[in-house]
């Protein structure tokens, strides 16, 4: 089984905006190495990512719920917190929300790894 990475840059959102134009311009090709998801700061990425949340995941990915209602019994977690916290993560594509039987709501974790790219010097130097 092919193990899947989710690359995960933290950029400046002047920064991210910046790389935005000159790939659209075609003065920049993003490698294929590139983070594919940005978080504006370190702390953004940890609050995302915090070991309550990576529990989660890891949850999810292991006993694969059905529903939200499962999830819920599974994590302890009130519906209502969890629903909020995967539309976050799933905004950042760390899950995947889809549709299952009867309108239920079906997390996925569509990766096996995290990698982030933080550089420690600013392009802008």
């Amino acid at each position: 089984m092919t193990e899947r990475t989710l690359r995960v840059g933290v950029a400046s959102y002047e920064q991210m905006k910046a790389r935005t134009m000159a790939i659209a311009r075609g003065e920049q090709k993003p490698g294929k190495d590139d983070p594919t998801v940005w978080f504006t700061s370190l702390e953004s990425f940890a609050k995302v990512l915090s070991a309550r949340n990576q529990a989660l995941l890891d949850l999810i990915a292991q006993r694969n719920p059905g529903s939200l209602a499962e999830l819920e019994t599974l994590s302890g977690r009130a519906k209502s917190n969890l629903s909020r916290t995967l539309k976050t993560m799933a905004r950042y594509g760390l899950v995947e929300l889809e549709g299952g039987d009867h309108g239920r709501i079906v997390p996925r974790v569509p990766y096996d790894h995290i990698t982030l790219d933080l550089p420690v010097l600013s392009r802008a130097s």
